[in-house]
């Protein structure tokens, strides 16, 4: 079963409490999606580990529950 915008949405704020996020579903399937995440959690981390620590909150659902995500991070201004 796929995931939702909700869901990926909830499981991003489980893990970065501050952050805002937001969610698109990018081919309106359910299947692909592209969020954003600004925390200041990020501040001085490499952009590529601040990916892996979102995809990281997904534990091994990437790939099966929730099929794409195409990640952006970004601390805030």
């Amino acid at each position: 079963m796929a995931m939702s915008a909700e869901e990926i949405e909830q499981t991003i704020r489980a893990a970065f409490p501050d952050a805002q996020i937001q969610v698109e579903d990018l081919a309106g399937d359910g299947d692909h999606y592209a969020c954003e995440v600004v925390s200041e959690v990020f501040r001085g981390i490499p952009r590529v580990k601040q990916h892996k620590l979102v995809y990281d909150a997904f534990g091994g659902r990437v790939g099966t529950e929730l099929h794409a995500l195409a990640v952006k991070t970004r601390t805030p201004d």
